[in-house]
């Protein structure tokens, strides 16, 4: 069937946002979210409206969080709270996820051991023997690409799970991993792409112009789409370009925080969560 040009101009953008606006298969306001925390949540309360802390975070399952991704260490120190946000995402029936915060400064094999040896010892200490738990390495700005291969090496071998690599998003990480090595790229591309775009203006306008300038990845798993800086308090720093335009707060939370969506409807989401969780036993 042939439109004239008039009415295809009209109905190209209604295609585009029943479909996500070119930017995933799903629109945003359709698409599984997933909240991530670390020691500094819950933030300062910036406006009237629902409230959560790490052993209540009832609130963010109200407005719709379908998991949690709980940051279990940095470094060589390990996150306090993740225990207690752990325990209450499972008491409210959330999908149970954790990440940890791969530094160059400290060997990337050891700290996936101390990920993984950590998220034993809270399974085993609250009663999480049995449960999936979402595995994701986050990699800092000066991360090689040998990092990555050493981290995902240990933690399939430890697990038998291959993690989520979420990247911190700069320059210098963009060209490390786009010059990495073809062995090292399709060892990393065996893991999904959790991105993070959610700067105000940005030249990488949607995740595929992201992703594609890493050279690893063919599509990407998940979207932070709304972060958190610090600037004398918390600033909501969301993306809000084309169709893809994201409100400055999760639902009707009071403070902000960090949320995600996944690029699939809800089974397809059980199904990656299943597939790169391990279930502690």
């Amino acid at each position: 069937m042939k439109f004239p040009l008039p009415v295809l101009a009209a109905i190209v953008p209604l295609l585009l946002n029943s479909c996500g606006g070119g930017y995933g298969r799903i629109a945003l306001q359709n698409a599984p979210k997933i909240v991530n925390v670390s020691s500094y949540d819950p933030k300062e309360k910036q406006r009237s409206g629902e409230s959560f802390s790490a052993t209540d975070v009832s609130a963010l399952r109200r407005n719709g969080a379908h998991g949690l991704i709980a940051r279990c260490g940095k470094g060589p120190a390990l996150d306090e709270k993740c225990t207690d946000f752990l325990s209450s995402a499972d008491r409210q029936g959330m999908r149970l996820g954790t990440y940890y915060f791969v530094l160059k400064t400290t060997d990337a094999t050891w700290q996936a051991d101390q990920y993984i040896n950590r998220l034993r010892e809270i399974a085993t200490s609250r009663g999480l023997l049995g449960k999936r738990i979402l595995l994701v390495g986050d990699f800092d700005t000066k991360s090689s690409p040998a990092d990555l291969v050493a981290f995902i090496d240990r933690v399939e071998a430890r697990t038998g799970v291959l993690p989520a690599i979420y990247l911190e998003n700069s320059d210098r990480l963009r060209n490390s991993l786009a010059n990495a090595t073809a062995a090292q790229k399709s060892r990393i591309c065996q893991c999904p792409y959790w991105i993070a775009l959610y700067a105000p203006t940005s030249s990488f306008q949607t995740p595929h112009k992201l992703m594609k300038a890493y050279g690893i990845w063919d599509d990407w798993a998940m979207w932070q789409y709304a972060g958190v800086e610090w600037s004398g308090r918390s600033v909501s720093k969301h993306y809000h370009h084309g169709p893809w335009k994201s409100p400055p707060f999760f639902g009707s939370m009071d403070r902000p925080l960090e949320h995600n969506a996944f690029n699939g409807s809800v089974d397809e989401l059980d199904r990656f969560w299943a597939k790169h969780s391990w279930v502690v036993r």
